[in-house]
């Protein structure tokens, strides 16, 4: 994201008690390594009864009104006392949180007078949103390692399972007002990842943002829009057509509540989320103040891969990543060069083109869309709908997913297993 831009899927089921109960949080992660997207609960996430999870979800959900993105002293209040202690104390006159002044304190009851859970859930199933908190089967566990900065959950707009397709993603930012130059790297990197079978996460924005996620689009792969805003509400305006398209072919997620609007301090901020979410940031051009590079800076704090796209000597708009790449960061200037980079981590080496999980790991709804492929030649996503006992929108959504993951392929106007994936399955079959 750049500096000039900070100037200027079903929900999850709304419980309908008031929220009581238990903290939801999940163990925090170390700072260094990327785990490998693993869903990380504590003892107590893991003994939580279905009311306790009910409650803790409306919890965070309720705290999503309250406390700003990033704010690592709220954190630090959860993590300590746990949200339904936090929540107790806003919204029944309970004492601040040592440390905290009388004048912030009134702000959050302020703003906890306003908070209505049971709503937003009920907004976002409208608009075809769910929210994803901490320990939940979809939350991707490497956002734990942002410490008290953590997200208190994510509202995810798409039917893609968000921890599957971080497992295998990479960071395309830059500047806004990038130049024609830009937006061809941009454009040609991300169609090339998504050809790999990568997922392609950025911001959204216009710039550089906008040609990655075009040009995944373009390619049929997968690309995540991570908003500054509430993710029903499309930002900028003049990327409503594209978010829709993101939201339709991948993933729209965002921290803030139905109908939140951006600030320049929730862009800066979203920009941490970008970083711990992926394998690594590439940045393709970026002034000597752009928001990029607070992402790339972001990565490698946490440990990520932190790559620039070089350009002209004479051009502002590469000044930032021309510091970048005198730094640590990593010169690239094609996909492959990114792919042997980020994909020297754990499962994804040596095969970069495999599947990532074991079947057995997969959500019911793509394994049934992965049983549904022929075991040789191609199928159409009707036919493949058809099969699964499944509608073609979700098909195609599981399709999209269990490409990223490395299972399907596209031929012509149908899909079909990988040589790899029909190798993993069949051995997987196979007796001992």
């Amino acid at each position: 994201m750049s500096a000039e831009e900070e100037k200027g899927g079903p929900a999850a089921q709304a419980p309908t008690r008031a929220p009581t109960g238990p903290d939801g949080a999940g163990r925090l992660g170390g700072a260094r390594g990327w785990t490998g997207g693993e869903a990380r609960r504590t003892e107590e996430e893991a003994g939580r009864t279905e009311e306790e999870a009910d409650e803790a979800l409306l919890d965070r959900v309720f705290l999503t009104r309250v406390i700003e993105p990033g704010d690592e002293t709220g954190g630090r209040w959860i993590r300590e006392h746990g949200t339904r202690e936090v929540v107790r104390r806003l919204t029944c006159d309970g004492p601040p949180p040592p440390g905290t002044t009388e004048r912030r304190w009134a702000g959050l009851r302020a703003r906890a007078e306003r908070a209505d859970p049971g709503r937003d859930l009920d907004t976002a199933r409208a608009a075809g949103v769910r929210f994803v908190a901490p320990g939940s089967p979809e939350w991707p566990g490497q956002l734990d390692d942002l410490g008290d900065a953590r997200p208190l959950g994510l509202w995810v707009r798409g039917r893609a399972s968000l921890r599957m397709w971080a497992l295998r993603s990479v960071a395309l930012v830059g500047a806004r007002a990038c130049t024609a130059y830009g937006a061809h790297m941009a454009a040609g990197l991300a169609a090339d990842l998504a050809e790999r079978g990568w997922v392609v996460v950025s911001g959204g924005a216009y710039g550089v943002d906008g040609a990655a996620h075009r040009g995944a689009l373009g390619a049929g792969g997968a690309t995540v829009a991570v908003l500054a805003c509430g993710v029903d509400r499309p930002y900028p305006r003049g990327h409503t057509e594209l978010i829709r398209r993101i939201a339709d072919q991948g993933l729209v997620v965002g921290e803030l509540p139905p109908g939140e609007h951006p600030t320049p301090s929730r862009f800066i901020l979203r920009n941490r989320v970008i970083a711990a979410l992926t394998r690594g940031t590439a940045v393709v051009e970026a002034a000597h103040r752009s928001g990029s590079l607070v992402t790339a800076r972001a990565a490698r704090r946490l440990g990520r891969h932190v790559m620039g796209v070089p350009g002209p000597a004479t051009s502002a708009l590469s000044a930032g990543v021309h510091e970048l790449l005198r730094a640590d960061a990593v010169l690239v200037t094609d996909a492959a060069e990114i792919v042997e980079l980020v994909g020297d981590i754990g499962e994804l080496a040596p095969d970069r083109r495999g599947p990532v999980l074991p079947t057995d790991l997969l959500e019911p709804g793509a394994r049934q869309v992965l049983a549904a492929l022929p075991g040789r030649g191609s199928a159409t996503p009707a036919g493949i709908a058809r099969r699964a006992q499944t509608s073609q929108d979700d098909a195609i959504a599981r399709l999209y997913e269990l490409r990223a993951l490395g299972y399907v392929e596209r031929h012509d106007d149908g899909w079909k297993l990988t040589r790899q994936a029909m190798i993993s399955t069949r051995t997987a079959h196979d007796p001992c």
